[in-house]
């Protein structure tokens, strides 16, 4: 099976490779699980890194007998009909899972020329958002301008967060504030991609100001762009409002590299961290066995603390 990064996924949807989701298969019940103590934070599967050939729905109940109870996506509804929407909602509630994020815009935050699209699409999102009970939208700051200073294309992402704000502000899915998240991709992955420091991401954050504007913090393209990551998590917790989990090299589950997750996850306990936690690695054997030793490995290490 072929391998995407998260953003090649997004640009499979939009080109129509997933035009027309299957959501008819079987829904298994009474799904085993492994019963481990849960962490202080929801943990969370992105669901472009696993079970991509199989029907959505088949893809849920996978989620369910890892143990996870959250699931984040890149538009996969991007072209679902009115029955794939309520068959998907059918097989969520059903399987007691939770769509916790999206990802899945076009157009990036740091090209001014683009806002008026971008500001266009994320209204258009939250239609869907809405309908699946997903209350947040991560955000990209797209590659870099031909023409336009680095500081030009900072402002240009802290003016289309605080134009995106009004489409957002005081509203809430499903009971939780509405909430953008601001990501870095790390420049191994993409050299051209303009927001590759999470030292910057957190200060456009902080210079929105907002609160339902928060950073999303990548550990595996932080490891890779600029490393220090417990620190940052010290200093900045107060804007991180979602966590992406994978291992360094290779983007794998945690244990498989050489990031030390256990250290990491203790932190985020010491510190009250109350959001969500995202598993987005390719896991190297069965990814059911895989997932559910990577959540097994977030209570042992805060356990152990």
């Amino acid at each position: 099976m072929k391998t995407f990064n998260r953003r090649q996924f997004a640009a499979s949807i939009a080109s129509a490779a997933l035009a027309g989701p299957a959501l008819n298969a079987e829904i298994p019940l009474n799904l085993p699980g492994t019963a481990v103590r849960n962490p202080p934070f929801p943990l969370s599967i992105m669901l472009w890194t696993v079970w991509t050939d199989l029907p959505f729905e088949q893809r849920l109940a996978k989620v369910a007998n890892a143990g996870y109870t959250n699931v984040e996506l890149v538009g996969e509804y991007a072209k679902w009909t009115e029955s794939d929407f309520q068959q998907a909602n059918i097989a969520r509630k059903h399987l007691g899972i939770n769509f916790d994020a999206t990802a899945g815009l076009h157009n990036g935050l740091g090209n001014p020329g683009v806002r008026d699209a971008f500001l266009a699409e994320l209204k258009q999102a939250l239609e869907p958002m809405h309908r699946l009970d997903c209350p947040a939208m991560i955000a990209l700051s797209g590659n870099v301008v031909p023409g336009l200073s680095r500081e030009q294309q900072h402002q240009s992402c802290i003016e289309g967060l605080k134009q995106a704000t009004s489409l957002i502000e005081g509203k809430q899915i499903d009971g939780q504030p509405m909430r953008l998240l601001l990501e870095c991709i790390d420049p191994e992955e993409n050299p051209h991609y303009f927001l590759q420091s999470a030292a910057e991401a957190i200060d456009i954050v902080r210079a929105v100001n907002h609160p339902q504007v928060q950073f999303l913090y990548d550990i595996f393209h932080e490891q890779i762009a600029e490393g220090n990551l417990i620190e940052k998590l010290e200093k900045h917790i107060d804007v991180i409002g979602l966590i992406h989990v994978a291992d360094v090299p290779g983007r794998h589950e945690p244990g498989t590299g050489e990031i030390n997750y256990s250290n990491i996850y203790r932190k985020l306990a010491d510190l009250n961290y109350r959001h969500t936690v995202a598993m987005e690695f390719h896991p190297t054997g069965d990814p059911v066995s895989t997932l559910r030793a990577a959540r097994q490995m977030v209570s042992s290490a805060i356990v152990a603390a």
